[in-house]
């Protein structure tokens, strides 16, 4: 399968990060990438989650710089895993997610673990969870992971937002 743009600049970035210790420098091309969007970076070695950071709003000039640093954060900075070394690089296979813009929900009816992902927010707590996953099956799970996710207890008052993603593989 021909790889995306979006996720060959991905795995370029983390390959330059390890090889440089540096960030990558905003390549010249892809100019469909310019505009400005959250994006997540996801890393799957054989099938298993890797490495996953990513942001729900832009914090960069534009999609592809989003993807840059990323897709770094991602290989060497996801707390729950060890960072990823050059050696394992060719077995990792990289996703980019690019999100729409969140949009507050009063129901729960409004949500579809297939369709949106959410974001729940308790005072200063935010927990995110993208669509589409795999063992997600149902809003009332796709919610329960999120509070997990950001330490909001059963018990608290959420705010929920919606969003969609693009996702590129």
């Amino acid at each position: 399968m021909e790889k995306t743009e979006q996720a060959k600049l991905a795995r370029q970035s983390l390959q330059y990060y390890l090889q440089h210790r540096e960030v990558m420098p905003l390549p010249a091309d892809g100019d469909h990438l310019q505009q400005a969007a959250g994006a997540f970076v996801s890393l799957k070695k054989h099938g298993q989650l890797r490495g996953c950071i990513g942001t729900f709003l832009p914090t960069k000039q534009n999609v592809a710089e989003e993807i840059i640093h990323n897709a770094v954060s991602a290989g060497t900075e996801d707390p729950r895993f060890w960072p990823v070394t050059l050696s394992e690089l060719p077995e990792i296979e990289f996703s980019v997610d690019v999100l729409s813009s969140p949009e507050a929900i009063n129901n729960i009816e409004q949500l579809d673990v297939q369709k949106y992902g959410i974001i729940v927010k308790s005072g200063a707590k935010t927990g995110l969870l993208l669509p589409d996953l795999d063992g997600v099956d149902s809003v009332q799970e796709q919610i329960e992971i999120a509070r997990q996710k950001a330490g909001i207890n059963t018990t608290e008052d959420i705010k929920i937002f919606r969003f969609t993603v693009s996702r590129y593989k």
